[in-house]
């Protein structure tokens, strides 16, 4: 998607200049762009631009967009014998002369990528068309204009953004310790990454921050965090933020484990942290590689969803969910069907938080207590051989005393 501001200021100066004429307006407007652009599946985004020139004054705003073609543009005033020049870097990247043969592309790394309309060169517009930009693309244009009316000139600073589309947060368990993962792939520029907890703790957090650049100039980041010992009930924040975004992606998580007792009443415990202002609410359970949204709550429209398979069996406190307490209620478990992991995700535009929680429901025996399902024991295995030494002992010892007896 591509978008851009253009604001004109002066007139382009005939030549030549004659008497009367302002003595510093020269033959030659001169015009300062700034494009901004993202990537996505070979998109732009132009947020700005901003041009100057020395005579006169007059302004026009212009939004455009694009979804596979990136526009850099260079309007001026028609007139005959036009000659164009497109300059990245101040290396020629295009040039169209009318009274050549044929228009010439110099940069290799942009000569089947860039495009310019011969037609509407005539019309007075020389803008150049950019196909799959890459980070590589970025840097200073310029767009250089000699007719016969005078000189144009334009100047586009590409600014390339590959942006965050979401953070990815997992939990691992490796000997001797947990650790908390945060991903994201394929942007650019490489993000800063930020660690937090909530609650703050006065522990020194040590995580460890690769930044991987591919091939196509794109990034995959990669930050661990070993998580503290003897603070279970800590959130992890993660944070990641581009120079050219205004945004900060956010990313948090807390895991816990939860037993229960078939029939009785259970509640899945939680919260939202403070950085979370008004998001939405989704409980998911999952058995194995199945997932299965039971329960969503949208705090605009204050509107509550259940899954119908599990009607009867949750229950959501919508009022303390609109200040954040997204704690479910799980009526009459089963251990069958309502043992596995349940997983509360608070969402918002560019944060997300999760909890994820581990539950095991227990039966119960006949005298009402709650048991947990029985394990094959091999303890009669040690009984049998145990039993075994002492009649071999107690054979021995009769053996010998028979034997002392008869030499007597």
């Amino acid at each position: 998607m591509c978008y851009f501001t253009q604001v004109t200021r002066g007139s382009f100066c005939s030549d030549p200049v004659g008497e009367g004429a302002v003595e510093h307006c020269e033959k030659k407007s001169l015009f300062l762009i700034t494009i901004f652009c993202h990537l996505s599946a070979g998109s732009l985004k132009v947020l700005s631009n901003q041009l100057w020139s020395d005579c006169g004054h007059s302004s026009t705003r212009h939004n455009a967009e694009s979804t596979t073609l990136h526009v850099l543009p260079c309007s001026f005033r028609p007139g005959q014998n036009e000659t164009v020049e497109w300059f990245r870097q101040g290396a020629l990247v295009y040039r169209f002369n009318r009274n050549g043969s044929k228009e010439t592309f110099k940069a290799p790394q942009l000569a089947d990528r860039v495009f310019v309309s011969a037609q509407q060169i005539s019309n007075g517009n020389a803008t150049l068309i950019l196909r799959r930009s890459a980070p590589q693309d970025r840097g200073m244009y310029s767009c250089h204009v000699q007719t016969s009316a005078g000189q144009h000139t334009t100047k586009v600073i590409l600014k390339v953004e590959a942006p965050i589309r979401g953070l990815f947060l997992e939990q691992s368990r490796l000997s001797g310790y947990e650790e908390i993962k945060c991903f994201v792939p394929d942007v650019f520029p490489a993000p800063r990454v930020t660690w937090a907890t909530e609650p703050p703790t006065f522990e020194d957090l040590r995580p460890v921050t690769r930044k991987h650049a591919k091939e196509n100039g794109l990034f995959s980041v990669d930050s661990r965090l070993t998580k503290l010992k003897g603070r279970p009930d800590l959130i992890y924040i993660c944070k990641m933020t581009t120079s050219y975004s205004r945004s900060t992606w956010t990313a948090s998580l807390r895991e816990r484990e939860i037993a229960g007792t078939e029939g009785r009443d259970l509640t899945i415990l939680c919260a939202a942290p403070t950085y979370l202002k008004n998001p939405s609410l989704y409980w998911t359970f999952s058995r194995g590689d199945n997932s299965t949204l039971i329960l969503s709550y949208n705090s605009q429209s204050d509107r509550q969803v259940s899954a119908p398979s599990w009607d009867g069996h949750l229950e959501l406190d919508i009022y303390k969910a609109k200040f954040g307490d997204g704690s479910l209620r799980l009526m009459d478990p089963r251990r069958s069907e309502h043992s596995g992991s349940y997983a509360c995700e608070f969402s918002e535009k560019f944060s997300r938080h999760v909890e994820r929680s581990q539950v095991t429901i227990s039966i119960r025996d006949s005298h009402g207590q709650r048991s947990v399902e029985q394990k094959p024991s091999y303890w009669w295995i040690l009984g049998v051989v145990a039993a075994g030494l002492v009649l071999v002992l107690a054979g021995l010892l009769a053996f010998l005393k028979l034997k002392g007896e008869t030499a007597n």
